[in-house]
């Protein structure tokens, strides 16, 4: 059996990658890339916990966010289209359509 430090220091790298994702990247498609891979890292570390405590708990709410991230991603990549539609770019330093 895997010890769970394994799990969560993977979990802390695939989430420290994701960060470093959003932080440095200005591409925006990149940018959501990186949202779902530190959702995935958090999920990651929910099913270790809920393996450990012996609980269905931890997996209940990763389905739970797996929800929200699918819907996220389809409301996200259709907003990014429709800018790119309007633009012609996805670089999110040049978007400030939300802006006065």
């Amino acid at each position: 059996m895997v010890p769970i430090s394994y799990h969560l220091i993977l979990s802390g790298i695939l989430f420290t990658i994701g960060v470093m994702g959003v932080l440095l990247r200005r591409n925006t498609i990149i940018i959501f890339m990186a949202v779902e891979l530190m959702l995935n890292a958090v999920n990651l570390s929910f099913v270790a916990f809920a393996r450990q405590l012996g609980s269905m708990d931890g997996q209940l709410i990763v389905f739970f966010v797996m929800s929200v991230a699918a819907a996220e991603a389809a409301v996200g990549l259709a907003i990014i289209l429709s800018v790119f539609r309007n633009r012609e770019t996805v670089n999110a330093d040049e978007l400030n359509l939300m802006r006065w």
